[in-house]
């Protein structure tokens, strides 16, 4: 059980007199922490981010970005090329907020989409590149923190938090509370536990055997690891009503019959082979308690047996569009 701490009373500056921050504000603030936050932590060859150290346990590095961009490229594939299924209105300027923007790489190509368009991308990391089209910028935060106060936007996008946040409620009830009325909110996010539809993996399957491992970590930690089965349930219970919901199967490995999800196979089975290190080696040996090489004997057999032509798994890509979300009425909390 965490250590209580004292409480302590945090002084007002009486010369902020306005009742929201400029996003000019916003940014000094952030940009000013940006040499601290860049100071990051080396664990068993993998960099990890050091603002608010703990708070996610997966790598920040090279491999990792790569590694992000590439589940944005899978992510496309599944929704045929699309950025969003929210219908947004081409002819308005939009302020839209990306949660957990990673790389960036979703922001910068809904700048270039929406060009009239202000785009915020926010994340613990400092990882997104420096020269960005004008109406983009980046902001480090946490996006389980108080949002400051500030204008609404008109489009919340959250993807692939999995095993990121603690309080899936309140985060909803923060997008809420910055949302213009008749905005849109959007989540996708994967359903982690795999499993085949044809009983050709048994019990003993090692991939299925990380699935289970990596959920059962993330409780630990009390980030769920696999938050896509629980979205719906998460924003109707926060009295959420317009939502629509779609689940899109993602085969591991180029064995459908379908061509195009056998290209998405072949593409996420690459991408779940660099998953692998990523997800576990900060993961277990800060949770769990292996030891380095216990974690890598563990990743070679995972491997080996999600290459097995005999064997069809598959994951799951849940994406929920909120329309209209203020039309509506929260439940109190």
């Amino acid at each position: 059980m965490a250590e209580e701490q004292p409480a302590v009373t945090v002084s007002v500056d009486t010369h902020d007199d306005d009742s929201s921050y400029s996003d000019d504000e916003i940014r000094s603030y952030t940009t000013s922490i940006s040499s601290s936050v860049e100071r990051y932590t080396w664990e068993h060859g993998r960099r990890y981010h050091s603002y608010r150290e703990g708070a996610y346990n997966f790598p920040n590095d090279d491999s990792e970005q790569d590694r992000l961009d590439l589940n944005h490229h899978v992510c496309l594939m599944l929704l045929d090329n699309a950025l969003h299924l929210t219908a947004l209105p081409d002819n308005k300027p939009l302020r839209i907020l990306d949660v957990g923007t990673g790389t960036g790489i979703w922001a910068m190509d809904m700048a270039d989409k929406y060009p009239n368009a202000e785009v915020v991308g926010n994340d613990l990391s400092p990882i997104q590149p420096k020269w960005v089209h004008p109406n983009i910028h980046f902001e480090i935060d946490d996006c389980e923190s108080p949002w400051p106060p500030r204008a609404p936007f008109d489009f919340i996008h959250m993807r692939y938090l999995l095993g990121s946040i603690r309080d899936w409620p309140e985060l909803l009830r923060q997008a809420y509370d910055q949302t213009t009325p008749g905005g849109w909110i959007e989540l996708q996010d994967f359903n982690t536990h795999g499993y085949s539809e044809d009983g050709s993996a048994d019990q003993d399957n090692m991939f299925l055997k990380f699935c289970q491992v990596f959920n059962d970590a993330c409780d630990k930690m009390g980030r769920c690891g696999s938050p896509g089965q629980h979205l719906k349930g998460w924003v109707e219970a926060a009295g959420f009503k317009n939502v629509q919901h779609k689940v899109y199967k993602c085969p591991v490995g180029p064995w459908a019959k379908d061509r195009k999800l056998k290209q998405i196979g072949a593409v996420y089975m690459v991408l779940m082979t660099e998953v692998l290190e990523a997800a576990l080696i900060g993961l277990l040996t800060r949770i769990e308690g292996w030891q380095p090489e216990e974690v890598q004997v563990f990743i070679a057999q995972v491997r080996k047996d999600m290459k097995k032509k005999s064997v069809h798994l598959t994951q799951e890509l849940c994406v929920l569009s909120i329309v209209g979300a203020l039309e509506i009425t929260l439940t109190p909390a």
